[in-house]
């Protein structure tokens, strides 16, 4: 009886032992072609956007004074900072914090920023970041270095191991009305139910919303 129980656990455990490298196979796998399409992606758009990308660089610069681009310090994959850059929007000088918190919002925008951000072509510079490894296509959005309470919670759900995306789950559902806890509760479903199919269906979801300028307040 004993040696029959000694060779069940270990069998038990030889059974465990396989199935855990198989798992962890299946994800490097998964995450391995997601960080090919971004790099295919990421090349392709740039190619193709350049000229449109030089022109509202041109527009921004004529339009106000300052940079073209505005870099911001973001949370990145396991919580590592990393400058994002996006075409400015805001006036120079305005205060570092998320939109809605602005007392006046609508008064810090540049004469072309409600254009940009209700299209959505000043996330264009990002694409860099994917190209680099720093963000993927699909993802939760990148904190901001000072959003402690989001930076947190998603910390606390395991959200942080993964890239932040160009667009994601919550983006598409609420994305500036959403108040922070259902914001990361969405991460969190995108974090369990991540897949290539899954990213197709928030980009086609995402392409919608940008032509419909819906989720956007500022």
């Amino acid at each position: 009886m004993r040696h029959s129980s000694y060779f069940g656990r270990k069998i038990l455990r030889t059974w465990l032992h396989s199935s855990r490298r198989k798992k962890t196979s299946k994800v490097k796998t998964k995450e391995v072609t997601k960080r090919l399409l971004d790099i295919s992606f990421a090349l392709v758009a740039m190619s193709i956007l350049t000229v449109p990308f030089l022109v509202l660089v041109i527009l921004v610069k004529l339009t106000s004074k300052g940079p073209a681009l505005y870099w911001s310090d973001r949370i990145g994959r396991d919580n590592v900072i990393f400058s994002m850059p996006k075409l400015r929007t805001m006036r120079v000088g305005t205060q570092v914090v998320a939109t809605h918190l602005l007392p006046n919002p609508d008064e810090c925008l540049t004469p072309i920023g409600g254009f940009l951000r209700k299209s959505s072509l000043d996330e264009l510079p990002q694409l860099w970041c994917i190209f680099r490894g720093q963000m993927s296509l699909v993802g939760p959005r990148p904190a901001l270095f000072n959003q402690h309470n989001l930076i947190k919670m998603r910390t606390e759900k395991g959200i942080h191991m993964i890239r932040p995306g160009l667009t994601g789950w919550a983006q598409i559902n609420g994305r500036d009305e959403l108040p922070i806890p259902e914001k990361v509760e969405l991460d969190l479903y995108y974090l369990r139910h991540r897949s290539i199919a899954f990213d197709a269906k928030v980009i086609f979801l995402t392409f919608l919303k940008v032509m419909r300028r819906e989720g956007i307040t500022h």
